[in-house]
């Protein structure tokens, strides 16, 4: 009974019990206007969301996250700033997606491919790249690359330079005594480098695998000087006792950058004996014959596996020499040598190291002014080797005889897989023969491949 007269009465209950609590009262009750005018009673942030805001708020100076639960270290990650300092984040961060974030807020898409797939290895060496590329002599503090060091040593292994600035060279000034003139010419000192001394930087860099560098400029512009592009003697002492010091280097490029003969051979003497090296290009430069002699001593004395010297000045005795250490070298795989001016005497010595290396893969020998009787002594390695499989005689004029030569030794090859006859001055029929045996080679390679993959399975 006491049930249904609440039930049927409830305006009278609330009247009366209104009486009894003023507060209750809509008319009489106090309006409270929040600070923040987002705030609401329906939703009130957690204790543990409002530490964590904090933590994030105040990361730069007190960077708290190894403590955290898995998913407080999410929703940190989630909120913390790109830009924060790496000293700060380096090696305290290794998640992917943060790092992912900080490489597309300042280089929009990117391929991480290239990086192994680690976008943190990416950070760092796109921004050591950075601040190489951007370091000019005398004016930029060499701590500024040393203090990047201890946050990016673990993770570099490329470095893909693709300009060096020289020092800022002032004007001369002249004045009208020849006297002071004389004496400000003998007080003057020239710059202390110029371009980045390596030697400050590669030792440290314990996990470094390749070097790419281009001495020279990119974007110059109508400011064009002959000196931006000048790798000098004192810049090449410096690199090569850099190169010394990285024994974890395994690829070298040094291209477009007018290394001659006597900068290859400091180069090359910095790299004999070297534990790791694997891959030397030194190609687009001004090596010619003693410089072709010095890469050859390092053939004898190094695990190279590719080299290329192709777009230089190299002639007969340099091939000569090249050949005489590629005869007897048991580790090189491809050698590209196109754009060179080998001529003859440098195609057939080529041709009779054939004979001998049971090694090499690929050989490019496009663009060297040969003639017939480097088809013919080609022929005679092809019939006798059995490891060639990338051969490139392009643009020689090898001639309609050399071409007939050339297909009567293909005939008795079954390695030879691709063969680059292009602008040869061969006849059609040739060209059609040397192709029909390449594909019948494909075919033979295709059938071996797969007897081998059944084989192990």
């Amino acid at each position: 009974c006491s049930f249904m007269n609440l039930t049927k009465y409830p305006a009278r209950i609330n009247r009366q019990t209104s009486t009894f609590n003023s507060a209750a009262d809509p008319r009489k009750m106090r309006r409270i206007i929040a600070e923040d005018p987002e705030w609401s009673l329906a939703v009130v942030p957690l204790l543990a969301n409002l530490c964590l805001q904090n933590i994030v708020k105040n990361f730069k100076e007190k960077p708290i996250f190894d403590e955290l639960l898995p998913g407080h270290k999410a929703f940190v990650l989630e909120k913390l700033s790109t830009s924060l300092s790496l000293s700060v984040t380096a090696n305290l961060i290794s998640d992917e997606a943060y790092w992912k974030r900080c490489c597309e807020s300042r280089w929009g898409l990117s391929d991480v491919s290239e990086y192994g797939h680690s976008w943190k290895r990416m950070l760092f060496e796109r921004h050591l790249e950075n601040i190489i590329e951007l370091f000019i002599p005398d004016v930029t503090d060499p701590k500024s690359v040393l203090d990047v060091v201890p946050q990016c040593r673990n993770y570099v292994r490329r470095l893909k330079i693709s300009q060096l600035l020289p020092p800022i060279r002032e004007p001369p000034k002249f004045e009208e005594d020849d006297s002071s003139d004389s004496a400000s010419d003998m007080g003057h000192e020239g710059p202390s480098m110029d371009h980045f001394d390596f030697s400050i930087l590669l030792d440290k860099l314990t996990n470094l695998e390749e070097l790419q560098l281009v001495y020279g400029v990119k974007g110059c512009g109508m400011n064009f000087e002959w000196n931006l592009f000048e790798f000098t003697f004192r810049d090449c002492e410096s690199l090569a006792k850099a190169l010394k010091s990285c024994k974890s280097l395994k690829v070298l490029r040094i291209q477009q950058s007018k290394v001659d003969d006597d900068k290859c051979r400091v180069l090359v003497s910095s790299l004999l004996d070297h534990p790791s090296l694997l891959e030397l290009d030194l190609s687009h430069n001004l090596i010619g014959d003693r410089g072709a002699r010095a890469i050859g001593k390092l053939l004898g004395r190094s695990h190279l596996k590719r080299l290329a010297i192709y777009n230089n000045q190299i002639r007969g005795p340099g091939a000569q020499a090249l050949s005489h250490a590629l005869a007897k070298n048991p580790s090189l795989v491809a050698l590209n040598l196109r754009l060179n001016r080998l001529a003859d005497e440098g195609g057939q010595a080529v041709a009779q190291a054939l004979l001998k290396n049971q090694n090499l893969v690929s050989l490019h020998l496009g663009a060297n002014e040969m003639t017939e009787p480097t088809a013919t002594a080609m022929a005679n390695a092809l019939v006798h080797n059995s490891t060639l499989r990338n051969l490139s005689l392009a643009c020689n004029r090898l001639g309609v005889d050399g071409g007939k030569v050339l297909e009567e030794g293909m005939s008795h090859n079954s390695s030879l897989v691709e063969c680059d006859i292009r602008l040869t001055d061969m006849s059609l029929e040739n060209e059609y023969c040397i192709g029909q045996i390449l594909r019948t080679n494909q075919s033979r390679a295709c059938r071996r491949q797969t007897q081998d993959t059944g084989a192990t399975q």
